[in-house]
């Protein structure tokens, strides 16, 4: 079986940050980066081209493919923003009627700007979709 063809690399962070066309998005970035070193503890690494990843776990599934992804995160993409904290093991209805303008994927959260949101509750969010992504596959630092 294939795993993940997102892979950790040692491309410089800061340097994808400060390449963001688009200037809100590139602010936003540099909050959410330090959001993230801040809830985690953990220093960020690019997965792939454009993800900004906090630490990792590995997981198989059961139908065998297995692979290694960035345990949260976020990517400044074109359309929005694309928060990776949302496993998909557990309803996060109720944060989410608090968290303000968004619209989900099926593992991310897509918000236009951070000023759409609240950032205390999007903090919370980060910390409980860890917490249960955790309880399924275990999560190590970066």
């Amino acid at each position: 079986m294939s795993g993940n063809k997102t892979q950790q690399t040692e491309a410089a962070v800061q340097e994808f940050i400060s390449r963001v066309e688009h200037a809100t998005r590139r602010a936003d970035s540099i909050l959410l980066d330090k959001m993230f070193r801040k809830i985690t503890g953990w220093q960020p690494k690019m997965c792939g081209p454009t993800i900004v990843g906090y630490g990792s776990y590995h997981y198989i599934y059961d139908s065998g493919r297995e692979g290694d992804f960035c345990a949260t995160g976020f990517s400044p993409r074109k359309a929005s923003l694309s928060v990776y904290i949302m496993p998909g093991y557990q309803d996060f209805g109720e944060i989410l009627s608090r968290l303000g303008k968004h619209k989900m994927g099926k593992a991310c959260l897509y918000i236009n700007k951070l000023a759409d949101v609240d950032l205390a509750v999007l903090e919370e969010l980060i910390r409980a979709g860890l917490k249960d992504l955790d309880a399924k596959w275990s999560v190590f630092p970066t």
